[in-house]
């Protein structure tokens, strides 16, 4: 069923313009929200440790991040903004018709972002103004409002996954329940699968500068400390993301057949379907992959017999980039475990000797893995929201509905491409002026104990 009263033709390159905009406004935005949900609990750890043990190495490590925090928070609330607008702009089909079902997420994500930016300016500037125990529980507000922010956007997104929450009579909607579309199936698994992918982006992340700089020498216990502060939180994290990632392909099997018949590449319907390893879709079939028999009925529906929809079950209308879908899948599950063997690494090392992997090899791995990361994330949600297409809200609303029918998109993806080029140097650049400048003292007598001295 779709319901559009606008009577949508857009060009086809204005539709493609429209979402090409938008997968770049979220590609970028999201990996600078990571930040915002992962870095502020990694942040006050670090500084109630510091205090704590009476480690200053702990402490210049928690102010310089909160530093970069607080550019980031910037740069994110642009970013944020850009798509709060484009919502309206390049989605008025959807807006227009689903406002009001979808509306309770966003408006809570508006509070929490300014509680957020609050607490966060205190944090700042009162961090030489209020006591330890003051300064720490001033952060605590920025941990709750950065997560909660990530789980109104994604139960947003959820919705449109698996839409709730309101009826459909002779054309209107009817029935609306705000609390019931936000709560909806698809809320639990992508919420949390979200959240725990900013801490690993943001731990792998960290943990590779740090690890960079190890490689050219600087082995010192500030950057050991700020390689496995950050490393130790991905490290727990990722085996718990895998678990949770199973969770979500579960209902993925369960709730949108045909995005899993995409992202494993399976074409029959078939009972005791195969789990592919790489391959490339050609024509209607998966060609040059692995095959492990069974595998997709055991992981997707608890049984090695159990029937799995292939894509030639539903209209050719239906169907999603093949290709595009599966190799993003293939990206986040290899990248994945492969972030999972440098936890395990990191654990055993831990075990044996109370230290990182002596191996040089160790730390090219961490310098890469916050890039790894990034990928993998960036991968994960091009299945999300490439692998529902053509539904803007699956089910319901073709995209091509949604779309604003006035021409010229094209000129405005344009426009956004150059702000995003432009924010991208800037945030680069201020980053790289962070990470030069020495560690910042706490107080006058606090030097030196780092391998650093303190100016």
């Amino acid at each position: 069923m779709s319901v559009h009263p606008l009577a949508v033709a857009a060009t086809e390159a204005d539709l493609l313009a429209a979402r090409t905009q938008m997968a770049l406004s979220l590609g970028w935005h999201i990996i600078i929200a990571c930040f915002g949900v992962g870095m502020p609990a990694l942040i006050l750890f670090t500084e109630w440790r510091g205090h704590r043990t009476g480690d200053i190495g702990y402490r210049l490590l928690a102010r310089r991040w909160a530093r970069a925090m607080g550019v980031l928070f910037a740069v994110g609330a642009v970013s944020g903004t850009i798509l709060s607008f484009e919502m309206g702009l390049l989605w008025p089909g959807m807006m227009g018709v689903y406002g009001e079902v979808i509306g309770l997420p966003f408006s809570l994500e508006g509070i929490a972002f300014f509680l957020e930016a609050i607490f966060l300016g205190i944090y700042l500037y009162a961090w030489d103004r209020l006591t330890p125990v003051a300064h720490i529980l001033s952060g605590i507000p920025i941990v709750v409002a950065g997560v909660s922010s990530a789980f109104f956007v994604v139960a947003a997104n959820a919705w449109m996954q698996a839409p709730t929450g309101f009826e459909v009579r002779q054309g209107r909607i009817v029935s609306v329940d705000p609390w019931a579309a936000m709560l909806n199936p698809a809320t639990p698994s992508q919420t949390v699968h979200m959240i725990l992918a900013a801490f690993m982006v943001v731990g792998f992340s960290v943990a590779g500068v740090y690890a960079v700089a190890m490689l050219r020498g600087r082995r010192d216990r500030y950057h050991r400390l700020g390689l496995l502060l950050p490393l130790t939180v991905a490290a727990i994290v990722t085996p718990v993301q895998i678990a949770v990632g199973d969770w979500s392909a579960r209902f993925v099997a369960d709730s949108q057949p045909v995005k899993l018949a995409a992202m494993e590449g399976i074409f029959d319907t078939q009972r005791g379907a195969p789990l592919h390893l790489g391959g490339v879709a050609v024509g209607d079939r998966l060609r040059y992959g692995l095959a492990i028999p069974k595998g997709l009925s055991l992981l997707a529906h608890g049984s090695p017999d159990a029937e799995v929809a292939g894509l030639k079950a539903f209209p050719r209308d239906e169907w999603p980039p093949v290709n595009i879908v599966h190799l993003s899948f293939q990206i986040m599950v290899i990248i994945g475990f492969a972030l999972l063997g440098l936890a395990i690494w990191l654990a055993l090392a831990w075990g044996r000797h109370r230290d990182l992997p002596r191996s040089p090899w160790f730390a090219r791995a961490v310098a890469v893995s916050g890039v790894a990361s990034v990928v993998a994330v960036e991968a994960g949600w091009t299945v999300t929201e490439v692998g529902r297409q053509p539904w803007t809200v699956y089910r319901v609303m073709r995209t091509a509905d949604a779309v604003n029918p006035a021409p010229g998109l094209v000129y405005g993806f344009v426009v956004v491409t150059a702000v995003y080029v432009v924010l991208t140097v800037a945030t680069v650049y201020v980053m790289r002026l962070l990470s030069r400048n020495k560690p910042v003292p706490l107080a006058p007598q606090e030097i030196d104990v780092t391998g650093y001295k303190v100016v």
